[in-house]
C-alpha cells in the first residue's frame, strides 16, 4: 500500500487542530489500544455486559473528542448486544468497531 494510500485510510478528529482540544485528542488517541483491548477481552470471555457498557461508553466519547465517525459504530455494536442478536453480529459489530478505532490519529491529516 502506497503511503497516500494509508494516510487516506486513517481517521483524524475534527479537533485535532484545535490549540485548546487538541491535547485531549492525543490522550483519547493514546487510550485507545487499551480501550480496544478492554472490549475484545469482554467478547473473548463472554463478558456481553461489559461490552454493551464499553461501547456505550465509547459511543459517547467519540463525538467528544471529534470522532464522529465512529459514534454509529458503537452504537451499533451496543444495540446488536442489547438486543442479544446473533454473537456473530456482535462480533462482527465489534471487528468493524475495532478496525475503525485502530485507525485513528490525534493531529491534522495535513500534518503526518
Amino acid at each position: 500500500m502506497s503511503q497516500a494510500a494509508n494516510t487516506e485510510a486513517l481517521l483524524y478528529s475534527r479537533l485535532g487542530g484545535d490549540p485548546d482540544l487538541g491535547e485531549l485528542v492525543v490522550m483519547f488517541v493514546e487510550e485507545m489500544p487499551c480501550r480496544t483491548a478492554t472490549l475484545s477481552e469482554c467478547f473473548d470471555g463472554g463478558d456481553l455486559e461489559g461490552l454493551r457498557r464499553l461501547a456505550h461508553q465509547l459511543k459517547g466519547a467519540a463525538g467528544s473528542y471529534g470522532f464522529d465517525l465512529l459514534t454509529p459504530f458503537a452504537a451499533r455494536l451496543e444495540s446488536a448486544v442489547r438486543d442479544e442478536e446473533p454473537i456473530a453480529q456482535v462480533q462482527a459489530a465489534l471487528e468493524e468497531l475495532l478496525e475503525l478505532c485502530h485507525r485513528l490519529r490525534a493531529g491534522t491529516a495535513g500534518n503526518q
